[in-house]
């Protein structure tokens, strides 16, 4: 029974940050809160870095990519960084710069789609908003300032509908194929009651609403007046002071323990905020004791990305300079000489964490017959002989040999030959850093669907492989021999 609950212990932390992390701007948030909490410092990239052995510190990107990391003690310039490398975002449909929708007498939200989501599973959800805002704040006396906030509506305010099966009748045997143009339009509101239901100012006057409406309809025509004024509502400003924003559509069901054995945890996100948290808080717990850094010679590090699901392209995507910036400004604090760099990264190891397709028992022969990962069976090791996944024989080698030390299951990922293969961040940094790297993920189902589902012990088995990792690597890697 304890162990069950020791178990549930880190499954329940893991529900907890699914729900606080909407979008990769709250999950970036949730993290920082962590972090400080555990004593690691904020650092800014605008700003010179006065760096310590034996602290910790973390800074942000886009406050959607987050990169923490701790200086062991007997660390020096040019030694290795561990990292465990995963990402924050999550297919999903982001709202257009334009999202004035009206027809048939509705209020629709015009939206895009975010990376390889499994669209029919948005369609009868309960939805709302959230994601970041800049918003005009306005000072007496002196100029207007700008700034950067977080929002999530918490009600479902928001729903994509169905066509009934009377006016779709062949849809169970021809399959549901929406049109992501014409179909995925969230229904916010019917145009009557969006009419009635116009804020009306706090001396009560008609005429005044009305020109408070009329003005914020003439300040920002690409929205709805009532989609803004939601967001005024929670953000404690007026329609008109909103000026930009990055919104997506969310699920509000919450994310669960479940199951008739409660060994599952049914969620969005799962991909890839499962293995966000579990590398986060294992960095954590590997720092936390004030002993913990006093034999580290490295440096113990989590870099979480924005915009995989797209590519990585962007300047806070694994393709950016992120991953060798920080790399650089670390060791450059101890050492600036220019080939300190480049012994740090020979001496470095990239754990890419991602999740990985479990074994579906309604289509089974969707995985090659050797190579089938099961649910409890613990993180799985990828391979590919294209390169889609950066794994080798010595950075698989080295993943297993810190399970087999600790008991830890492992199992091994490669596709069939007649399936296209996925990517992850993995390749991306190996080729752009020339970092060792290998590719691993707990296994899931339903990945890329609005809920998905993983278990509970992979939860703790990758959380107790990332903390492993990170106390280990060093005297592990020691030991290897490979360019000489």
């Amino acid at each position: 029974m304890a162990k069950q609950q020791h178990k549930n212990d880190v499954a329940s932390d893991l529900v907890a940050f699914l729900n606080a992390s909407p979008t990769a701007f709250h999950a970036v948030e949730e993290a920082k809160n962590r972090l400080r909490s555990a004593g690691f410092d904020q650092l800014s990239e605008k700003e010179v870095w006065n760096l310590k052995a034996g602290k910790k510190y973390f800074f942000t990107r886009n406050h959607s990519t987050i990169v923490a990391f701790a200086i062991g003690q007997r660390y020096v310039a040019g030694n290795g960084f561990h990292i465990v490398g995963a990402h924050t975002d999550s297919p999903c449909l982001k709202l257009k710069p334009v999202t004035k929708v009206t027809k048939g007498g509705y209020l629709e939200v015009g939206v895009q789609t975010y990376g390889g989501g499994l669209w029919h599973t948005w369609f009868d959800r309960d939805l709302t908003i959230a994601g970041r805002v800049i918003i005009r704040e306005r000072k007496e006396g002196s100029a207007s300032s700008y700034a950067h906030r977080l929002v999530r509506i918490e009600e479902p305010i928001m729903r994509i509908p169905t066509l009934a099966i009377h006016l779709d009748r062949n849809v169970n045997s021809d399959g549901f194929k929406p049109n992501a143009q014409s179909h995925l339009l969230p229904v916010l509101a019917t145009s009557v009651k969006a009419e009635l239901n116009k804020a009306v100012p706090e001396n009560d006057s008609a005429e005044s609403g009305k020109k408070a409406n009329d003005k914020t309809d003439t300040t920002n025509t690409k929205h709805h007046s009532l989609l803004l004024q939601l967001l005024a509502n929670k953000l404690g400003c007026e329609p008109e002071d909103i000026c930009d924003f990055e919104l997506q559509a969310c699920d509000t069901q919450p994310s669960v323990i479940a199951g008739a054995a409660q060994e599952f945890i049914f969620s969005g996100r799962l991909d890839n905020l499962c293995m966000s948290f579990c590398s986060l808080k294992a960095l954590i717990d590997a720092t936390s004791s004030e002993t913990s850094l006093e034999e580290e010679t490295g440096v113990r590090m989590v870099a979480l990305f924005d915009h995989e699901e797209c590519g990585s392209n962007s300047a806070q995507g694994a393709g950016s300079p992120v991953m060798l910036d920080a790399v650089s400004r670390v060791t450059n604090s101890f050492r600036s000489e220019t080939q300190m760099l480049e012994k740090a990264v020979q001496r470095s190891f990239l754990v890419s964490a991602d999740m990985a397709h479990a074994l579906h028992p309604n289509y089974m022969d969707k995985h090659e017959e050797n190579h089938q990962p099961k649910l409890h069976g613990g993180l799985v090791i990828k391979h590919n002989a294209n390169q889609r996944y950066a794994t080798n024989a010595v950075t698989s080698f080295i993943f297993r040999e810190i399970a087999s030390v600790h008991k830890l299951p492992v199992q091994d990922f490669v596709v069939r030959n007649d399936t296209a293969c996925g990517s992850t961040i993995g390749p991306i940094l190996a080729s752009g850093v020339g970092i060792r790297t290998v590719d691993v993920g707990a296994p899931q189902l339903s990945m890329h669907s609005i809920r998905e589902m993983c278990a509970v012990d992979d939860v703790k088995h990758s959380y107790e492989h990332f903390k492993a990792f990170f106390e280990e690597f060093s005297q592990l890697d020691a030991k290897i021999v490979v360019d000489i």
